[in-house]
Order: C-alpha cells, then structure tokens, then sequence
C-alpha cells in the first residue's frame, strides 16, 4: 500500500514532468530543508536546467505552474535558482494520517522484487567466551534481519561459527600438553577452554614446537581423526551453548549455525573448480589465485597452505556456493569490522573468477569498534576485553538503580522488575550502538546510555509508556479515537513526521544503515513530546479535537514501537521509576 505523502507527490510530479517534456529521474522531492517555508521542495529543476541548456529558475515556475492545479497543495512557489517549495493542504495530511492509523503496516509498502537475501553476522570463533567486540556484529545484523523481512525478504539468517582453523589445533594440543591426554576434555566448560585457548596462544607465539604441533592436530582434525574429531565435538558443543546464551539475552537470532566445518566437503569443490577453469596456480607449495592488482597491490587468494590445509579464504568461498546452490540466495551480507575488509575483497573476487554464484549480490557492510572514554578498544578495569556477559550486567545493575525494588508497586513482584531491568538494559545497549552509523566506532559510556532521557532506547521506550497511560486515561474516560483534525502547528508537525516512516524504512533497508531508524525513531518521539505540551487531549476544546489528538498519539505509539522492533528492541507497556531517582 502507497500511503505516504512524499510518493504521492513523486507520482505527480512524475506525470507533470512528462506532460512538459523533462526527463522524469528528476521528478522526486525531499523533506524541505526550510519548515518554515514548506513541506517539501523539488531541486529537479536545477539538474535539468545543465542538461537543457536553460535558466533553472525558468524550469522550475512552468512546473509550479502545473503543480498550483493540483488539489492537494496549499501553496507552490520557486525560490532561488530554482527550487519549488511545495505546502500540502491540512485536510490532505490529516486523511492520509487517518489511512495510515487504519493500516496495520502503518502504510509501509514493500520491495517491488523480493528476493532470498543471506545474512552472516555474529561469526563468534568456538572457545572463546564472546566479549564486547562481538556486539556491534549481533546488534547489526539482527536489526537489519528485521529490516528485510519486514520490507518483503525472505531472509536466512547465519552466525557462521569459527570452528575449523588453527586456533583449534592450537587448544586440543594445550590440552594434551597439560593433561597428557585428551580424556578430560569433555569435563570442560567455556571458561576453561577459554583459558587452555589463551595459554596456548601465548605458548604458541613464543614456541616454534608448539606451532607445529598445533598445525600437525589441525591437519589431522580437518581430515577425520576420531580422537581430536571426538575432542573437537565437545569444544564446539559447548561453545554454541555459551553464544546461544548471549545472543538470547540480546535477542539477537539466527535461522542457521554453520560453521566453518560445515563447508569442508565443498573446499574441495571449489578447488576442483578453479583447477578446471585454469585459474588456481602453485606457490611455493601452496595453491592461489592471483587477484586484479589495478589500482593497489592485492594478495592471491590461498586455497590450500603448503601443509595441505584449506584456508579461511577457501572456507567464505565454499560457504557462497552452499549458500547460492542449497539456499538458493540472491544476496549475501557480510557483517564484520573493518579489519576484514580486504578478505571479503580478495573472496568477492575470486568467486567472481570461479563463476560459482553469477547471480548473487556479494555485499560487506563494515562497522567500527566500540571504544572506551580514551578512543580505543573497550577494556574492562584490568586492561583486558569485558566480555559480552559483563557489559549487559552492567547495564542492568545501571538501570536497577533507577527502578522500584521488587513489590514497591503492586504488581510488580521480582519476576516482572527482573523482566523490565533487563528490557531496558538490552535496549540502552542497542540503541547505544544503533543510533551511530554502522562505519563510524563510538565510545561507550555507561553514565549516559541508560538514562531515561537524552538520545537513548529508555527514552524510547519511555515515550511509548507515556503514551500507553494516555490511551488507557481515554479508554476509562470513554474517549475514542476520530478522525484526524490538523489546527495547532505542532499537530501539524507531527502528522507530517508520521508520514515519513514508509520512507524512512526503505531508506534502512536500501542502505542496510539500522542508524536512520534510530534517528528517525528519536526524532518521532521528541516531536511528540512538544506535540503533547501544547496540545492537550483529554482537556481539548472539543470531543472530535480530542478524538484527532487521541489518533495522532495513539499512531505515534504505533510507529515508535514499530521502529523499536526494527531496531530489535522490545517496547515495555509500563516504564516505572523507583521514588527520589529522578523524573
């Protein structure tokens, strides 16, 4: 369904420019730079006026011209070299309000192909207790999972598990180098393979034996030896149980947990491929192929190590083929820091050579790091890396400290505060991360992120509250909602911020950038604070003023929640705050 407001007047402008003979890719506006002004504004006439040869300014008064007949336009004029300010009659905002309210999408269409779309995000390595630099991938991907499905994608989601490479060769041979045996393994939990994985790490950078060793296990692992398959097994086993856990208490989900292991079989695949094509070469024992190096130099990819291993290249290659071939994608995202950028280029490339998924969109969204007050990497205390379990239980003893004890508020017993300390917690984390563009790092501070006011999810969440309490006060009052009447400016304002959300949406989805729902999102609920100070419902002047107002708030709660879900945050009915802990 096309409901907005700014595709209505595209369609217009579409047909005037066309009846003038202009080329209609200009035939679009955008939210007026200029409230005061207008509504929306058409800058078409400048990119045509370069094109035609003639004064802008000329251009855009014959389109003003046509567009004064148009029924739904209060006031049309050109400013400047050109640019056509266009205001929107009242009663045409407040009908499209009206039909937006009514619509359970909230008049948000959909894509006009849908397509099976691959997400892989999380990619957590198996024997490590995840920590804070595993966030950002998680929160993502998640949002933008949601994103697509919502916009009409069918979406396969794959956290794509570390689990086949050298750092597991590495932590069974710091097993048996401390127990002599791999007999006990199956009696660890993660934080001790996590410690076995540290202690072989540094026994490997200091020890050329102990890289040996490790490399001779990984070899031997990779090619069925039941022993360190067995071993394996259990190190994996728990290690997915930890991360499930993690991602559960972020809300973060995935339809698929591959691994690296699960593309084993197809290495050899791709191999034989790029063999048969002539395009895989020996390397000083190795076996590669050589990328483009036109505009900076660009190492070859590696199938296979001089030891017979396949490599993380060869397994990412392996896995786009599964995924063309078995789930039948037509787009891949990859969800990682920047670090990987140049693995994911040297991958793309040599798929492309290998001509194993012609049809599949290949897409790398990068992000920068969370950082601490002092712009590097976020450390615990110590100086290590908190990990992920530590950051959320900070933030819910942050946000404990500004709720009500278990039984201060009748209904609300430990069950229903515990749920609410952690509904806010995980949506001050996920805001935190999602309200800064994906590309650009940010510093997370704990003093501001979970407060309840200020550009976080509690303030969000509590705008929703607040309104849920207004809904019920006119339920029990017996006030319904009506029709929408646009007279005060801010009802004005608010209407015309509600009839971006289609927009905004396809936007996220177009640019796979959650950040302009955050904005957005924000954006909507300030707007209504100021609509809600000056225009009062349950005290209007009249019922059918009253009944408008009580619409607007009620479609307000409805976006909010709308874009909060997007974002993979849950909207609580009732935001409580412990007595002489603020506002």
């Amino acid at each position: 369904m096309n409901l907005l407001l700014e595709n209505k007047l595209n369609t217009e402008l579409k047909k005037i420019f066309k009846s003038l003979n202009l080329d209609d890719k200009f035939a679009f506006v955008k939210v007026s730079d200029r409230a005061d002004l207008s509504d929306f504004q058409c800058n078409g006439a400048l990119a045509l006026a370069k094109i035609a040869h003639k004064n802008p300014r000329e251009i855009g008064e014959s389109i003003a011209a046509e567009l004064e007949k148009c029924d739904f336009c209060e006031s049309i004029s050109v400013d400047g070299p050109g640019f056509i300010n266009i205001k929107l009659k009242n009663e045409f905002i407040a009908a499209d309000i009206d039909k937006i309210a009514e619509d359970e999408r909230l008049g948000c269409g959909l894509v006009e192909n849908p397509h099976k779309v691959v997400l892989d995000y999380g990619g957590p390595n198996v024997a490590k207790e995840m920590h804070v630099g595993h966030l950002r991938s998680g929160v993502i991907g998640e949002s933008i999972q949601r994103i697509e499905k919502f916009v009409g994608n069918d979406v396969i989601s794959d956290v794509h598990l570390g689990d086949w490479g050298t750092p597991m060769g590495m932590i069974l041979a710091e097993i048996e180098h401390q127990d002599g045996n791999l007999n006990k393994v199956d009696t660890y939990n993660i934080a001790q393979i996590t410690e076995f994985y540290k202690k072989a790490n540094a026994r490997c950078k200091e020890d050329e034996n102990a890289r040996e060793k490790a490399r001779i296990i990984t070899a031997k692992l990779q090619d069925g030896d039941d022993n360190y398959r067995k071993a394996w097994g259990h190190l994996r086993e728990e290690s997915v149980k930890a991360v499930r856990e993690n991602y559960k208490k972020l809300d973060v989900n995935f339809d698929l947990w591959w691994g690296e292991s699960d593309a084993h079989e197809t290495c050899g695949e791709v191999v034989k491929i790029a063999r048969e094509r002539g395009i895989s070469e020996k390397d000083n024992g190795a076996e590669i192929i050589r990328l483009e190096e036109s505009n900076k130099p660009k190492p070859p990819v590696i199938l296979i190590k001089s030891d017979g291993g396949y490599t993380y290249h060869t397994t990412d290659i392996a896995t786009i083929k599964m995924r063309a071939d078995q789930l039948k994608a037509r787009e891949i995202v990859y969800f990682t820091d920047s670090r990987q950028q140049l693995h994911f280029e040297q991958v793309f490339e040599a798929t492309e050579k290998l001509g194993i998924a012609p049809d599949v969109k290949l897409q790398h969204i990068v992000f920068g790091t969370v950082n601490g007050a002092d712009g590097k990497p976020f450390k615990t205390r110590d100086g290590g890396v908190m990990n992920l379990e530590t950051l959320i239980e900070m933030s819910k003893d942050k946000v404990r400290q500004s709720l009500p004890q278990p039984n201060e508020v009748a209904g609300y017993g430990k069950a229903e505060i515990d749920k609410l300390t952690q509904q806010i917690a995980i949506a001050a984390i996920k805001f935190q991360d999602l309200k800064n563009t994906s590309a650009s790092g940010y510093v997370f501070e704990l003093e501001d992120f979970a407060k309840f006011e200020g550009k976080t999810g509690p303030y969000i969440q509590y705008a929703i509250a607040r309104i849920n309490s207004v809904l019920r006060k006119a339920k029990s009052g017996g006030l319904e909602e009506g029709n929408v009447i646009l007279e005060a400016p801010e009802e004005r304002v608010l209407a015309l911020k509600l009839a971006q959300v289609h927009n905004v949406i396809m936007r996220a989805h177009t640019e796979k950038e959650p950040s302009i729902i955050a904005d957005y999102t924000y954006n909507l609920a300030q707007v209504f604070s100021t609509f809600y100070n000056a225009c009062p419902i349950m005290s209007a002047a009249d019922k059918k003023l009253a009944a408008s107002r009580l619409r607007l708030a009620k479609t307000v709660r409805d976006v909010l929640t709308l874009m909060l879900y997007l974002l993979g945050i849950e909207a609580p009915e009732v935001m409580l705050k412990a007595e002489n802990k603020g506002d």
